[in-house]
């Protein structure tokens, strides 16, 4: 394996408070009502359109595009400051780095919001490659940006694994015929996950990276 690729919220991370905000303020701000917080929660790793369809039915671009310029409004002031990350993933990070293997992130998030995450924690540097939803034109479970990464990384699909913690990941690593394996942090359960090609599905990062000897 030269490189492990990664999904960001529920996978290698906690943004559900600036998200919930994120959204609420979307919502909000187009005359609909406060969503239900556990249903805000299982669109994390949606894209914004998707987010807005799922929780209103509204499929209109114009009410997509408000939503999204809302979202982003609150998300730069609330989002990186209220980002927490999982206990196991900068050791896991470390230990990557020291055995040479190539990282990446894979996220419906902007490339700056990641990036802004890291420097908070003091391991932007742990990182090789950051693809967001600003370097695309189709996100996720489109195949673009996980090719992108693996362009950026200069390594095949069959070399690198790509885990998650949705079947949006699922659905994205199958399209670009990398390996997946699946976290059971988010809101996805593992029937849901296994349901797909995988070569692990696990309770958390800790217990994955002893089962595929990361």
């Amino acid at each position: 394996m030269d490189a492990v690729i990664f999904d960001f919220d529920y996978t290698l991370g906690d943004t559900t408070d600036g998200i919930l905000k994120s959204i609420t303020h979307g919502l909000t701000g187009l005359g609909f009502p406060k969503a239900d917080s556990e249903a805000m929660r299982r669109t994390i790793g949606l894209s914004l359109p998707e987010t807005l369809a799922r929780l209103t039915g509204s499929i209109d671009p114009e009410k997509a595009r408000m939503f999204t310029r809302l979202f982003m409004e609150k998300a730069d002031e609330v989002m990186v400051a209220s980002a927490s990350l999982y206990p196991e993933t900068l050791p896991l990070l470390k230990k990557l780095r020291e055995k040479g293997v190539k990282t990446a992130i894979v996220t419906t998030k902007a490339r700056f919001r990641i990036e802004g995450i890291f420097e908070k924690f003091g391991a932007l540097d742990l990182i090789d490659v950051i693809v967001g939803c600003d370097m695309v034109k189709n996100e996720k479970p489109h195949p673009e940006a996980l090719l992108l990464a693996l362009n950026e990384l200069h390594t095949a699909p069959e070399r690198a694994i790509y885990i998650g913690d949705s079947t949006v990941d699922a659905r994205c690593a199958q399209s670009v015929g990398v390996p997946f394996a699946g976290v059971l942090t988010g809101t996805t359960g593992a029937a849901e996950l296994e349901a797909y090609p995988h070569a692990a599905v696990a309770v958390d990062l800790a217990e994955l990276e002893r089962t595929l000897n990361l």
